[in-house]
């Protein structure tokens, strides 16, 4: 198995050589949900494109040997107007629990049918409090943070002016402090010394979760959303870590403030060696919004016919996305499900498909290879296709499985829909059509080919890597 990976680092604007800090604990995080409604679809490409990676980092380093944590944001004002909303008479916390479980359970629902492995750990905010409370402490103590008036707050200013071995704030972004101000909404408050001071914890209202406040604050408070993420990544991946992954529009403000925070309370130059983040996601060439109208969620397109009249395999929908470079953004249309749908026909329908056992079977290197050169799943599908056409259904079956992309229902064998004698007459002028096209005889081979149309019976040609031909049947859908 290759033991070469590139990855293309947020960091360093460039593709570069992926050496795991120790190669017998490969550790990634990637920011999950917020636990509040259905997960719409732009939320499942980054799920999809690190379950990928994920894949990969376990067959290339060993699957005991990586741990992905994901974690679970169950803490939010979304949450809290949601609870408020759904369950009027009972007392917050419950409520707000009865929210985040039950939206949980079907963002999981959701991305098992497309394919997705569970992570290693899946972390729930409210239950890493302690642990942002630590974190915060030692900022404050650093002279990174302040407290005014029950708010606790991050200083960027004062991380750039202790400089020495500390990231650079901004570094990520690649973008200077004026340029951020300008560039993003600032929370304008007066207790804040100045505008790009972001908040690690604020006060609760009565109405609102709460938990002790740190720095000898009175009274009950809350997390801000930044902190989440260092406490969770720190406890269960160390204060230095591999891959930090999520969506590009993560990357500033969220990125680069978990980037300053964990920095400055463990004093590292990094928070993980390698950050990656996916393209932005439209629809049918728009970008997603409730007020569009195209407004999407994962469990429509599996559930529901709001999406091109009809639900769509969770294995189709994922096809769909891995067509698109992970960095590149992607156009999401019913066009795109249809012919990602055509597709996974195709590589299924082989007879016999679905009782081929390929549980050990070596992945083909062509894919693994492919997927090493930062993900790219352009060539992993060419690759596909290649086994496809050769006919090497171990092969093929082996990969898809790998990828996540093998589904049940798409590869059940049609040709038990025909008699025995059907099969056989089937299989005779199949032979016969290889003997006529063996003597060059094209119109015999026309005639053959057209009779087998008439039955219902779809032919493939291919060939084999020795240069012979290959040819497959279906059932015509």
């Amino acid at each position: 198995m290759t033991k070469t990976l590139t990855l293309y680092n947020t960091l360093s604007r460039s593709k570069q050589l992926f050496e795991p800090i120790d190669p017998a604990q490969v550790r990634m995080y990637v920011c999950g949900p917020t636990v509040y409604d259905y997960a719409h679809i732009g939320n499942a490409r980054p799920v999809i494109v690190f379950d990928v990676l994920f894949r990969l980092l376990r067959a290339i380093y060993g699957q005991s040997h990586v741990t992905y944590v994901r974690n679970i944001t169950d803490v939010d004002d979304k949450i809290n107007e949601r609870a408020a909303r759904d369950y009027p008479d009972a007392p917050l916390n419950e409520a707000i629990r009865k929210v985040t479980e039950s939206t949980a359970a079907q963002f999981h629902r959701d991305v098992a049918a497309l394919g997705c492995l569970p992570p290693t750990i899946e972390p729930r905010a409210t239950d890493h409090i302690d642990d942002m409370r630590h974190i915060i402490e030692r900022l404050v103590a650093g002279g990174f943070a302040y407290v005014a008036e029950g708010h606790v707050l991050f200083s960027p200013a004062a991380m750039d002016a202790k400089g020495g071995a500390l990231a650079r704030y901004g570094a990520l972004a690649n973008r200077s402090l004026d340029e951020m101000i300008a560039g993003a909404r600032v929370d304008v408050a007066p207790y804040k010394k100045e505008a790009t001071d972001f908040v690690l914890w604020k006060p609760s209202k009565p109405e609102e979760p709460g938990w002790p406040s740190p720095c000898g604050i009175s009274g009950h408070g809350r997390p801000g959303w930044h902190i989440e993420c260092s406490a969770m990544s720190w406890k269960h991946l160390g204060e230095v870590f591999d891959i930090h992954g999520g969506g590009i529009d993560l990357v500033f403000p969220h990125h680069e403030n978990e980037v300053a925070q964990s920095t400055c309370a463990f004093g590292h130059s990094v928070m993980a060696n390698i950050f990656m983040h996916n393209g932005f996601l439209q629809v049918e060439g728009q970008k997603m919004s409730k007020s569009l109208g195209n407004f999407i969620t994962i469990h429509q397109l599996l559930d529901t016919q709001d999406f091109g009249g009809r639900a769509w395999p969770g294995a189709v929908l994922r096809l769909a996305m891995l067509r698109t470079h992970y960095r590149q953004p992607i156009d999401f249309t019913v066009k795109a499900l249809e012919e990602a749908e055509a597709t996974m026909q195709r590589w299924h329908e082989h007879d016999g498909f679905a009782a081929l056992d390929v549980s050990n079977d070596p992945v083909p290197e062509a894919v693994i290879e492919a997927l090493s050169d930062d993900l790219n799943t352009s060539d992993m599908i060419v690759h596909l296709h290649t086994l496809h056409k050769n006919g090497d259904k171990a092969g093929l079956k082996a990969a898809l499985v790998f990828l996540g992309l093998y589904s049940d229902a798409l590869a059940a064998d049609r040709s038990h829909d025909l008699s025995d004698a059907v099969k056989a007459q089937v299989e005779s002028l199949i032979a016969a059509r290889i003997a006529a096209r063996g003597q060059k005889n094209w119109a015999e081979s026309d005639r053959l080919r057209d009779q087998l149309s008439e039955m219902g019976i779809l032919i493939m040609d291919s060939k084999a890597a020795d240069g012979t031909l290959v040819t497959t049947w279906e059932v015509k859908r």
